[in-house]
């Protein structure tokens, strides 16, 4: 999470039992940290409820139970009287058919336990047929859920600010290189986590006003170029932006090398002005304002 927090919201008017998948990950984390401080209930689905990344939220309240989605019964279990649920997959570790085929059965197991609002967290534009494996995994989720009946919205979010400190970009900038496959001068859009958890968290909330819809989430849009500029003022080093030859990245991971392809033909299309009018509570931060709050001496030490 980020080093410094935004401001504080108000809680809620109206308290709400939420279950919430990946809470181990970045995803599941910040939207259970932003229910929390709106003063939700939470219970957790993890695969082992006695993970100590779980102390935590553990020790906030949570209500932690064993959940696998190779087992949709344990998730039918988990759903059963809450007010609204958070699903989300990832095809990292078990690929994209598996994470298709937990996604699907996620679904059913709400179903089948009546869940009365769903939230399903996809990938932004992954309904214009990207041709992205990791894009398209998710779609299918999303088309099985509109046939469910299941009460629901997407929220499909862009590129992670985060993203920046993970363990795949951080040795890079250290070496004061920030490198992608897209060409220095093509935006992309990106999304802070904590502006992420904060919309996900007003749609669980909103189901009236969000019901079958599905939202594009970015927080800001810049270049290479900008982003490598921005990071070498904040951090005091300089950082100098390399684009990486999408061959060099098609021999590394096909998957990627397609999803950066499609980014320098197409790209994200989030409308990152009408959120900031449409949501103003959620706080969106442009990617000067994340920056400000890492503590980049630390992590880039």
């Amino acid at each position: 999470m980020s080093e410094s927090s935004k401001p504080s919201v108000r809680p809620a008017a109206k308290s709400l039992l939420v279950l919430v998948t990946g809470v181990t990950g970045q995803q599941g984390g910040h939207v259970a940290r932003q229910l929390l401080m709106r003063g939700h209930r939470i219970r957790a689905v993890a695969r082992n409820p006695q993970d100590p990344r779980l102390e935590g939220i553990r020790s906030k309240g949570v209500d932690i139970v064993q959940g696998n989605f190779d087992d949709p019964t344990t998730i039918e279990r988990a759903a059963r009287g809450v007010d609204a649920m958070f699903l989300m997959g990832t095809a990292l570790g078990a690929g994209v058919a598996a994470e298709t085929r937990h996604g699907i059965s996620a679904v059913d197991a709400a179903k089948d336990a009546a869940v009365p609002w769903l939230v399903y967290s996809s990938v932004g534009d992954a309904n214009r047929q990207t041709g992205i494996p990791h894009f398209e995994s998710k779609f299918a989720v999303e088309e099985h859920l509109r046939r469910s009946g299941v009460p629901h919205a997407v929220s499909a979010p862009t590129s992670f600010m985060e993203n920046l400190r993970a363990p795949f970009q951080l040795p890079m900038l250290r070496q004061g290189r920030l490198a992608m496959g897209l060409s220095p001068g093509r935006p992309l859009q990106m999304v802070a986590l904590d502006d992420l958890g904060g919309f996900v968290t007003y749609v669980l909330e909103n189901p009236s006003r969000f019901a079958g819809k599905r939202i594009d989430v970015a927080s800001d849009a810049l270049s290479g170029l900008e982003t490598a500029r921005i990071l070498s003022e904040q951090s005091g080093r300089a950082i100098e932006y390399q684009q990486v030859p999408i061959d060099v990245l098609r021999n590394q991971n096909a998957d990627f090398a397609k999803m950066f392809e499609w980014m320098e033909r197409a790209g994200y299309t989030a409308d990152i002005e009408g959120l900031r009018r449409e949501y103003p509570t959620v706080g969106w931060q442009r990617f000067r304002e994340w920056g400000a709050r890492q503590d980049w001496a630390r992590l880039l030490s």
